[in-house]
């Protein structure tokens, strides 16, 4: 029961996200760039749930916004499902609980998702290369999305130890037993 009212909340968390993402940062934007909070989403979900629930919801959280925004099916979904992996093996590797660390882990989702989602465009929607562009757009969403991390993360602590506690529960062996 637990886990089915954690998933409806993230559920609801991403249509609240997305609802944030078309309308209020289409106004609140730098320089014509707004924040990916779906990275941010899928990082949490990787970092405090299962990988495996990490890429579920990577992955249909790209197809989400494959069929809304993308113009090729697969790409979006490629990336945030790789964030998801990738986020459980930061788990494995890293605390959650130095705010320094979970800054760097949500530079480098936003680094790897821009950058992949950027080749994968340029390969199969044959979009345009112009890295000066695309560097100019990956450092202002960058220091967006750091921005939000920053304000966001002590937020989203609590409740990102009770989706671990629920999905982990208390798994800590210790070296000597």
């Amino acid at each position: 029961m637990k886990k089915a009212i954690i998933n409806v909340s993230l559920i609801v968390t991403t249509l609240l996200i997305y609802f944030l993402q078309s309308n209020f940062f289409s106004w609140f934007n730098i320089a014509g760039v707004m924040p990916n909070l779906f990275v941010l989403l899928v990082l949490f979900i990787g970092l405090f749930a299962t990988q495996t629930m990490g890429t579920i919801y990577g992955l249909i959280v790209g197809l989400l916004l494959d069929f809304l925004l993308g113009t090729r099916v697969g790409i979006y979904s490629a990336s945030l499902g790789l964030i998801g992996f990738l986020a459980a093996i930061f788990d494995k590797n890293f605390s959650k609980d130095s705010r320094m660390t979970i800054m760097v882990m949500g530079i480098g989702a936003t680094v790897i998702f821009e950058s992949l989602t950027y080749l994968l465009k340029y390969v199969f929607a044959a979009n345009q290369l112009e890295l000066l562009n695309f560097v100019k757009i990956l450092a202002i969403e960058v220091i967006f999305n750091l921005l939000l991390t920053i304000i966001l993360y002590p937020l989203l602590q609590k409740f990102g130890y009770y989706i671990e506690n629920e999905y982990k529960g208390n798994k800590i062996l210790t070296r000597y037993f």
